[in-house]
């Protein structure tokens, strides 16, 4: 039987992960990237245990865990800083087989990219074209055409593969709030655990990186398209906005490098009636771009990915396969970006009796209860997997 070949647009995790299952189930895969290198700067990102089910069935999961940090744990706080809620990263692990990890972007890029044949990565290589034209599928792109078995869509907000193939589909919608994150240099005493901190129409998180860097973020509601120029002014508006906040926010702020903070709006994308196409498939953002407020963007990228290649793996019509990995995928992406949307909506409140409404039922919320909502999102495995390690019902 040939080889069979699968286009991947796009270079970020989602595309990178798709490329390197692929390449272990015997694809010959090339990944098409826009951009001169395949890298990201300047943001950490963090990968839940569903995300480390699916490393792990990539074969990366230790190599990834080496170049993270595990925080002893970490929850939500209120404006005055007294906590409101606390997750226990060793409960994590015991209910769903892996712990939190927090690493820089780059540092995942880069476990993904050294997993594949040097020649499959194409960098600078932006695409203008995708056609089905029935017996074949014809990629139009910087360094050429390709004309692959399989076209995986995983270009991001603004997908060119989506534009093309799904042109009723509807374009991004803004979350009515932006965000800002940034890396502090090495603190000689970092925080022991991370932490969100809530106030009126604003929040404020930091995790652990390695080295005793911190990851920061922040949102705001502001309306759409808002700028304060260059990152100087952006870290102004920080200092501004977060400076007076409860500790360990001032200490985080003074040590942010003053030109590394990156804002940006924050968008999701209205639900698709399906992530294929004939031989087409979406993935990551393309197919279900979420608002980071449970973290979860890159982690069912990295699921899609490995969802992905089994379905193909699996099954040898390809347009079979990939109506497969539509429903597997498509409910449960769709879900959890609702449930992302929600929980944005909760965090962005301002109104104050609505903000102390929300405080306090998050402080009555048991810790046990919590955990237990998180099941669904969490404790997911890789198909063909044995099921997850989650046993909080059983205790």
């Amino acid at each position: 039987m040939p080889q069979r070949a699968a286009t991947i647009v796009g270079g970020g995790i989602g595309g990178l992960a798709a490329a390197v299952a692929l390449h272990r189930h015997g694809w010959r895969v090339e990944v098409l990237e826009r951009a001169p290198e395949f890298t990201e700067i300047g943001a950490g990102i963090s990968l839940w245990p569903n995300a480390l089910h699916a490393l792990e069935a990539l074969g990366l999961a230790g190599a990834v865990r080496a170049l993270g940090a595990i925080e002893a744990g970490g929850g939500v706080r209120d404006r005055r800083g007294r906590w409101l809620s606390r997750t226990d990263n060793a409960e994590l692990t015991r209910r769903f087989g892996h712990p939190l990890v927090v690493l820089q972007r780059a540092d995942l890029l880069r476990v993904l990219a050294e997993a594949l044949p040097a020649d499959s990565l194409r960098p600078g290589s932006e695409v203008s074209a995708v056609r089905d034209e029935g017996q074949s599928l014809v990629v139009d792109h910087r360094g050429g055409e390709s004309r692959p078995d399989v076209v995986v869509g995983a270009d991001g907000l603004r997908s060119v593969v989506r534009r093309a193939l799904w042109p009723e589909a509807a374009g991004p919608r803004y979350a009515g709030y932006t965000a800002w994150r940034m890396v502090t240099e090495p603190l000689t005493e970092p925080p022991l655990e991370g932490a969100a901190t809530w106030g009126r129409g604003e929040r404020f998180g930091y995790t652990a990186l390695p080295g005793g860097r911190m990851y920061c973020f922040a949102t705001a509601s502001l309306p759409e398209g808002r700028a304060f120029g260059s990152s100087e002014s952006e870290y102004a508006e920080l200092v501004r906005r977060f400076g007076s906040w409860p500790d360990p926010v001032p200490a985080l702020l003074d040590a942010v490098p003053v030109d590394a903070v990156l804002r940006h709006d924050l968008y999701d994308l209205p639900p698709l009636s399906s992530f294929a196409r004939g031989r087409v498939a979406l993935l990551g953002d393309a197919a279900h771009a979420m608002t980071p407020n449970l973290g979860q963007g890159a982690c069912q990228a990295l699921e899609d990915a490995v969802t992905l290649a089994h379905c193909l793996h699996s099954t040898p019509d390809a347009a079979a396969a990939l109506r497969s990995y539509d429903q597997l995928r498509r409910p449960r992406t769709q879900a959890i970006a609702r449930r992302s949307a929600r929980l944005g909506v909760v965090g962005q409140l301002s109104w104050p009796p609505a903000v102390l409404l929300r405080d306090t039922a998050a402080r009555l919320m048991p810790t046990r209860a919590t955990l237990r909502s998180m099941t669904p999102v969490l404790g997911w495995t890789s198909p063909g997997a044995p099921p997850a390690a989650t046993r909080s019902e059983r205790h």
